[in-house]
């Protein structure tokens, strides 16, 4: 279960450069796309230190039941 956290986490970051990367020359401050660029990278980033602080509580049981869904 550590690596599909590990492949998760460096899925986000790839995405997260190649959208740094793709907005290179695009006047992004009209229209409030800046705040919701920014807003989007805190988010992807909480999201990103969570899963880390997370992976000890994943275990990788073979025949464990799934975990129940969060409320």
């Amino acid at each position: 279960m550590s690596r599909t956290v590990d492949r998760s986490v460096e899925g986000l970051d790839r995405a997260m450069r190649e959208l740094r990367a793709s907005l290179r020359g695009i006047p992004f401050r009209s229209g409030g796309f800046k705040n919701t660029h920014d807003q989007l990278a805190r988010e992807v980033a909480h999201l990103v230190v969570l899963l880390d602080a997370a992976r000890a509580t994943f275990h990788n049981r073979r025949g464990a039941p799934p975990c129940p869904p969060h409320p």
